[in-house]
């Protein structure tokens, strides 16, 4: 089975845009996220890890937030984008190389992951470099 094209897209706004699906689901929890925070991996983090698996380790790295409105993320035909490019902090020192990004739940620590993937083409990290992730990086359900 798989989901309704307007269901996958719902479904993209309720976790990327923080908009209900009427009748069905609501951002009414007493705390709801604000931002989805996204993680660099230098390998694939599975679908059982977390964002610590393989998470990048070079000097000055942090995950970057983005905001959880329509403001941080488009979603449209089934697929959501960054609004903006997500730069991460320059590398100070550090040489690694990125294959995987991650779309999760917590700014530090064993976040949850609800989105990964690969990074095409990698990323080659070392000092003086500023990943991004430009806009045209997609999630897509189906």
């Amino acid at each position: 089975m798989s989901k309704g094209n307007t269901f996958e897209n719902d479904w993209l706004k309720l976790i990327f845009n923080a908009t209900a699906i009427a009748n069905i689901a609501d951002n009414a929890a007493s705390a709801p996220f604000t931002d989805l925070y996204v993680s660099l991996h230098t390998a694939d983090p599975g679908e059982a890890g977390d964002q610590t698996t393989n998470e990048a380790t070079y000097t000055s790295y942090a995950r970057a937030a983005v905001a959880r409105t329509s403001g941080g993320w488009t979603v449209t035909g089934n697929s959501v984008s960054p609004v903006a490019a997500v730069n991460f902090a320059e590398a100070t020192a550090g040489s690694e190389i990125i294959t995987h990004v991650a779309v999760g739940t917590a700014s530090t620590g064993t976040g949850k992951i609800l989105y990964s993937g690969t990074v095409t083409p990698n990323i080659a990290v070392s000092a003086g470099v500023t990943p991004s992730l430009k806009t045209t990086s997609t999630i897509t359900e189906d």
